[in-house]
């Protein structure tokens, strides 16, 4: 966190009853369980790997690594696109191992731009020294305000998602 920037933590407003995501959900056994906070002009989340998510021993598996890139970038279009969305495209650049045990990693997005029915965002994954172990690019199709709403993948009120 940079010191003249605080967090403000986001109300994971879906997280009920039957709610699985594998990145978010509170109530999946086997998940992540992200928590996201907005810091300034970007969205972020720490986690803490366990071995569970391990691919060659004491490196986290890339394709997790994908996943906390992918969930980030959904949360800044929530927040910071203020509507909902679909991955349509994930470029990953791998720069450096994510070495476990870790105190904890951080994932970091930030919305670069949107253009009619596309968010793109950049996200960065960073280790407990804050040195940045994979980052990536996304393009997301946003759908319309109502639309989202209608189908309960966003809220009725922006406001919903800070306490």
């Amino acid at each position: 966190m940079k010191d003249n920037i605080t967090r403000k933590k986001i109300k994971n407003v879906f997280a009920v009853n039957n709610y699985n995501c594998i990145g978010c959900s509170p109530h999946n056994p086997i998940g992540l369980n992200l928590q996201f906070f907005e810091e300034g002009e970007q969205v972020v989340a720490d986690w803490v790997p366990e071995r569970a998510f391990e691919g060659y021993p004491g490196i986290i598996h890339g394709g997790i690594q994908a996943l906390l890139l992918d969930e980030i970038s959904a949360w800044t279009i929530y927040i910071k696109a203020k509507t909902a969305g679909v991955t349509s495209r994930l470029s990953v650049k791998y720069k450096k191992e994510l070495v476990n045990p870790q105190s904890k990693v951080t994932v970091r997005g930030t919305l670069i731009e949107v253009k009619r029915n596309l968010g793109f965002v950049k996200s960065e994954l960073l280790n407990e020294h804050g040195e940045v172990c994979a980052e990536a690019e996304s393009t997301f199709f946003l759908f319309p305000l109502h639309k989202a709403i209608e189908d309960q993948i966003y809220p009725a009120e922006y406001n919903s998602f800070f306490e």
